[in-house]
This record gives structure tokens, C-alpha cells and sequence, in this order.
């Protein structure tokens, strides 16, 4: 499997996403119907590790196509595509379902982390999606968390702020993603009700060699910290970068270092302690 198969498959789009024509684009669209229809998608598992102990803890659900014609799909072009139209929406809730039900089976206090897309939010369906996964999986609300990128926070609506807070209330997690290369403000951090934040793996790539970078991690830590969050690094590759994020604070971590994306039956053996 190619390297990037094992990249999260963010539920927004890239800036460098292909420009599809129009009548490829209505192609790709028909196909993510049909997908969505026929159990087409497929999810596997980034765990996560404390990085005190190396102890796995939960793990992030990466959507996977493998398309019987296209091969192995690139998030990079479905989901813009998708996003186009509400269809989005569908491959959310499809993803929260299929999720919760898998973390259902594992080890409980293990979590299980979703990432959700702007639409999703702006749509208003969130919360009905989260509700109707966790009651068909009998999954425990804090066993949830979802994720939002920095970037749909720069004009939050009054509306998506409650549809927030009501996810906290019902004891969903939620965590700032790839915190650390967009726009999100301090005070704006400490209105938003997150749990956790998460270091880009941008961030994490050049540690400890670069001290810009390395002063600028050890930062967002103490600025976690202050504000009662969890951190967790992502895209932990070396023994220099788990050392150093251990040294100042940062409590958990995922990453090649640890292990790759793992099927929907190797995360439970992961995260049972079998592997």
C-alpha cells in the first residue's frame, strides 16, 4: 500500500485539489452515489499512543475507497468533489456510523476520533449524525471525538457555536486539528469548547533541529496546558521527535514512528495489547 494510503483523509478540501471537468466530475460524483449505497467505503484506524508509556488509547478513523475500476482513490479528489454538492454530508454521517460501531468493539475506554467537515457544521446535520451513531452503537459519548480543522473556525457562526456546545454537553470530545498553520486566535480558542488540541504534523516534521519550529511547539503545549486541553502531535516519525515532545508535556501522539493505519480487526488487537 502506498504511503499515501496511510494519510488521514480529511473530511474538507485540499487548496491543491485537482480541477476535475465537468463531465468527470459528474462521473466521480455518480460513483461516490453508488459507493455510499453499496458499502463502497471502507475505514481504517491511525492509532494513538500516551507518550509517557506508549500505551494506545484510541485511535482516528481514515475513510478508505477502493474503487473497482479507479483503484484506491485519493481523498484529495473525492472529497473536494464531494463537497461540491451535499454529498459530503452523507460520507460524514456514513463515516460517524461506521466508526462508532467499530469502536463499540474495542477495549473500553478507547476513543475513537472522526473528522467532520465544514459542511457538516455550516448544514446543521452534525448533531442528528453524531445522535443517531452513537444510539445505533451503543457507543459511550465520551468514547467520541470529533475533529474540526482550524480553518472553519475563522467565521463561526452563532449557530455552529451552540451546535458545539451541545455536543460537549452530551460529553462528546472535540479537537482543534492541525493547529499550528492556520488563523485561529487565542481568544477564540478559549471561547470554543475543545478538548484537545492537535499539533500539525507540519509542525512536528523538523523537531527538534529547527528551533523556531521547537520554540513554537513548545508554545502551543504550555498554551494547551493553561487552558485545561489535552495535546496530541501528530505525524511522529523519529525517536528525536517523541523524545522531545515527551520532555515538554505532550501527552499523546500518532505517527509512523508507532505504528501505520491498521484494519478495522488489527486496531482491536492493538489496542488489546496483542501487537
Amino acid at each position: 500500500m502506498s504511503h499515501l494510503a496511510h494519510l488521514p483523509m480529511r473530511l474538507a478540501a485540499a487548496s491543491s485539489a485537482p480541477v476535475l471537468e465537468r463531465a468527470e466530475a459528474r462521473r466521480l460524483e455518480h460513483d461516490i452515489r453508488q459507493a455510499l449505497l453499496h458499502d463502497g467505503f471502507a475505514l481504517a484506524y491511525q492509532p494513538r499512543y500516551l507518550l509517557a508509556n506508549r500505551q494506545p488509547i484510541g485511535a482516528e478513523a481514515l475513510i478508505r475507497w477502493p474503487h473497482r475500476k479507479r483503484g484506491l482513490v485519493s481523498p484529495s479528489l473525492f472529497i473536494p468533489a464531494a463537497e461540491q454538492s451535499t454529498l459530503i454530508n452523507d460520507i460524514g454521517g456514513w463515516v460517524l456510523r461506521h466508526a462508532c460501531r467499530e469502536a463499540a468493539r474495542w477495549p473500553s475506554p478507547a476513543m475513537v476520533s472522526v473528522n467532520v467537515s465544514a459542511r457538516q457544521l455550516l448544514d446543521g446535520v452534525l448533531i442528528e449524525q453524531v445522535s443517531e451513531a452513537l444510539a445505533l452503537s451503543s457507543l459511550a459519548p465520551e468514547r467520541l471525538e470529533l475533529e474540526v480543522t482550524e480553518t472553519v473556525l475563522l467565521d463561526i457562526s452563532p449557530d455552529v457555536l451552540l451546535m458545539l456546545a451541545a455536543l460537549n454537553d452530551i460529553g462528546v470530545g472535540l479537537a482543534i486539528d492541525d493547529f499550528g498553520v492556520g488563523y485561529t486566535s487565542l481568544a477564540m480558542l478559549k471561547r470554543l469548547p475543545f478538548t484537545t488540541m492537535k499539533i500539525d504534523r507540519s509542525m512536528v516534521r523538523t523537531l527538534p533541529r529547527e528551533r523556531e519550529d521547537a520554540a513554537i511547539v513548545c508554545s502551543l503545549v504550555a498554551i494547551a496546558q493553561a487552558l485545561s486541553l489535552s495535546v496530541l502531535a501528530e505525524g511522529i516519525e523519529t525517536p528525536e521527535q517523541e523524545n522531545f515532545l515527551v520532555d515538554i508535556g505532550c501527552e499523546s501522539g500518532q505517527g509512523f514512528l508507532f505504528s501505520p493505519a491498521l484494519s478495522a480487526e488489527d486496531i482491536i488487537a492493538c489496542l488489546s495489547g496483542e501487537k
